[in-house]
């Protein structure tokens, strides 16, 4: 659990008379706010002093897993830029693939990019 949500727990219970035990601490949060007493559920059975120890053993308790959360899926295909991606210093970096479409080859795509940006500059006036 994280520091935040720990001192919103210990807002939470700072109506309770100190010491109190774990049970009446589950106690008075499930009447404030019955997420938090689930949330308690996990500390010690033990008396508290001070509300800080509370906050101190909640930011130290393993978290329950989010229920219906997604676990993580290994990666598929290729890394981007292929076997290059691995290479430290790859001979081909920044060269045009000849596997450009016939229709489109590199150099008019280049122009018709230049065509578009003087026309763009031209409209805002610059």
């Amino acid at each position: 659990m994280d520091t935040q949500r720990a001192a919103e727990i210990q807002a939470v219970l700072e109506g309770i008379p100190l010491p109190a035990k774990k049970r009446e601490l589950v106690a008075y949060a499930h009447q404030q706010d019955p997420g938090i007493a689930r949330e308690l559920e996990g500390l010690p059975d033990e008396q508290f002093d001070r509300l800080d120890a509370v906050g101190e053993l909640l930011t130290l308790a393993p978290t329950r897993p989010k229920e219906n959360g997604r676990l993580p899926v290994p990666e598929s295909g290729k890394p981007p830029g292929g076997p290059d991606y691995l290479t430290p210093n790859p001979t081909d970096t920044g060269l045009v693939r000849h596997s450009a479409p016939r229709q489109n080859p590199p150099k008019q795509a280049i122009q018709k990019a230049s065509k578009v940006r003087k026309k763009q500059k031209a409209e805002q006036g610059g």
